[in-house]
């Protein structure tokens, strides 16, 4: 009878010992409740409680990584858009985590979306496609602040996509490419106008050095002549052949009359 005794004795003091000792992570911390009271927070490491008096909770201080479902969300300029968004965040105050909220991730989220709602509908399509790292430090702002009081530290909010209807896709579509367009417009007109003006200069020189004319008469042949054609018809700028025409009348009359003499038949 006596061994029986003491086997339960022994059996019953390892489940004691079993249900003091608790060990936590570097990462974690124990919420101790002693019948109810809270007593604070302990770990990391190997502590003892008392058993069936103290009850402890284990809080994990690590960054949650929580992913904000879709929102339909109504801009400013009454455009409907589906949102979602991600959000990281932390426990700074295992106490409060446990005794202020009952569950602080899903409260944390719930926040998370009627907040999306509500300050992405105070802006227009246009600010919430162009000013996301504004919207990003806004949204991070106010759900810091709705959830310091669970101890939950917001570190970062970011809008991850932007869902827009079919119709403002197409009209956004057509729109880039007019915009496409009128650039490619402008930019041609401006290398109209810089060839228009480097014309006029080479226009001015010509006219102050006209040798240069001839001199490009000469290139423009020597370029034409790699041509693999088999007729070739090319302007002979007068000012080229006027080295070869008379200067004046009497030079004129001089030429006739030396033609006429050599046409005569000899007698």
């Amino acid at each position: 009878m006596a061994p029986i005794i003491a086997v339960l004795i022994v059996i019953f003091v390892i489940a004691i010992l079993s249900m003091s000792i608790k060990v936590v992570n570097e990462y974690e911390r124990g919420v101790i409740f002693r019948l109810g009271r809270l007593m604070g927070a302990k770990g990391p490491g190997f502590f003892m409680i008392i058993p069936f008096i103290d009850r402890m909770v284990k809080i994990d201080l690590r960054v949650v990584t929580l992913d904000v479902p879709s929102q339909d969300v109504i801009t400013r300029d009454n455009v409907t858009v589906r949102v979602s968004a991600v959000v990281y965040f932390r426990v700074i105050n295992p106490e409060a985590s446990v005794v202020k909220v009952i569950n602080h991730i899903q409260a944390t989220s719930q926040i998370s979306q009627t907040t999306l709602r509500n300050v992405l509908g105070q802006h227009e399509l246009d600010e919430l496609l162009s000013q996301r790292e504004k919207l990003n430090q806004n949204l991070q702002t106010i759900i810091d602040e709705q959830t310091d009081p669970w101890g939950v530290k917001v570190s970062i909010v970011e809008i991850k996509d932007v869902e827009l209807p079919e119709g403002m896709r197409r009209s956004m579509a057509a729109q880039a490419e007019a915009e496409r367009v009128r650039r490619a417009k402008i930019i041609h007109a401006e290398g109209e106008m810089q060839a228009s003006a480097k014309l006029l200069e080479a226009g001015k020189i010509i006219a102050q050095e006209p040798v240069t004319l001839q001199l490009r008469y000469l290139q423009t042949l020597t370029e034409i002549a790699t041509e693999k054609t088999n007729t070739l018809i090319f302007p002979v700028p007068i000012d080229l052949i006027s080295m070869f025409l008379p200067k004046n009348k009497t030079e004129a009359c001089k030429t006739e009359e030396v033609a006429e003499v050599k046409t005569k038949p000899a007698k």
